[in-house]
């Protein structure tokens, strides 16, 4: 298959490599100079020509990757897209483009593990969605290196938080709800955001998105007088340092729960939110070259069936990513 990826940054590049890897005829597209495996061009991803991809990834920072999104839409391409726009691709107006959006660790992965356990289970009674990528070690300043797009961060911290409360949608402010939790032995905090996306359309009486960081970072925030350009520099990714990702997906319904966990460490070189986020994008592209998952429309990955799903989390594992589930009516762990 020859597949366009649109976006070279730290979880781009990390996706172009395992496509090549797979054996794919990968072209990756950039506005800056990437060390890739794959054929390069040094172009704007959206003025490109993509007519002879069989696939496009599309991994531009979440700012423009709404217009980069309607242009392939509009031109008729499969798309697998991982840019996380403020505008979700379900506002798309029609066109004979055909997209798979969303397909990260959260939103995506999260998104696929609370479809499994709504069609196992039914309606839902709660949904608690937990995540982060932080350093291994808490230090005296942001106790944080931002692991994709800093802007993108920013976003999470400034943008309303659509949840879901006594079965309906409701809108707080971000940072809201700000606890402490116990992550892998870790204490650390988690306070809302606006993750759920395409989830809130699931029949659900209380859903929320929580993103996780070292205690103090939020409050540092809240009060710091940092630009978002300063914040950028201040959050500058350091690949000497050891840090981690983290995720909790807890589905209860009908007094019975699946608790699922992730965790990942990052490896060769990789980051841990590189490797979690680009393996799930990575196993979506691979499953859809292999059959065709959607001949139209524009879907989120809870659309896709339970085989696919469970392709995905053994790739993670494969790859060594911990994944285990917690069932409360029986004990396994898939």
């Amino acid at each position: 298959m020859r597949i366009h990826c649109l976006g070279g940054g730290l979880v781009g590049s990390f996706v172009t490599r395992k496509l090549v890897g797979d054996g794919h005829d990968v072209h990756l597209y950039d506005v800056v100079e990437r060390d890739t495996p794959a054929t390069f061009h040094l172009e704007d991803a959206a003025s490109a020509d993509h007519s002879k991809a069989d696939f496009v990834v599309n991994m531009v920072p979440g700012s423009i990757g709404h217009e980069v999104l309607k242009t392939l839409h509009a031109q008729g391409h499969r798309v697998v897209d991982l840019s996380f726009s403020e505008t979700t691709p379900d506002q798309l107006p029609s066109g004979p483009g055909v997209v798979l959006w969303d397909v990260g660790i959260a939103p995506g992965l999260s998104n696929m593990l609370v479809a499994l356990a709504h069609r196992e289970l039914g309606r839902l009674d709660k949904v608690s969605i937990k995540v982060g990528g932080n350093p291994a070690q808490p230090d005296a300043g942001w106790s944080y290196m931002a692991p994709f797009s800093p802007h993108d961060v920013i976003a999470e911290y400034t943008r309303p938080a659509r949840i879901v409360r006594n079965g309906a949608i409701a809108v707080v402010p971000a940072m809201d709800e700000l606890h402490t939790i116990d992550a892998n032995g870790r204490t650390m905090e988690a306070f809302l955001t606006d993750g759920l996306r395409s989830l809130i359309n699931l029949p659900a009486d209380s859903m929320g998105e929580y993103t996780v960081r070292w205690p103090g970072h939020i409050q540092r925030y809240q009060r710091t007088k940092l630009n978002p350009d300063e914040l950028v520099d201040a959050w500058k990714f350091d690949s000497k340092r050891s840090e981690f990702t983290w995720m909790e997906v807890r589905v209860e319904a009908g007094g019975k729960s699946r608790v699922w966990t992730v965790e990942d460490g990052g490896r060769d070189g990789d980051s841990s939110m590189a490797r979690t986020t680009g393996l799930v994008t990575f196993a979506c592209v691979k499953a859809w070259c292999q059959r065709p998952l959607f001949t139209k429309g524009v879907h989120p990955p809870e659309d896709l069936p339970d085989d696919v799903i469970h392709d995905v989390i053994e790739v993670l594992k494969k790859e060594g990513v911990a994944v285990h589930l917690r069932s409360s009516d029986r004990q396994d762990e898939r």
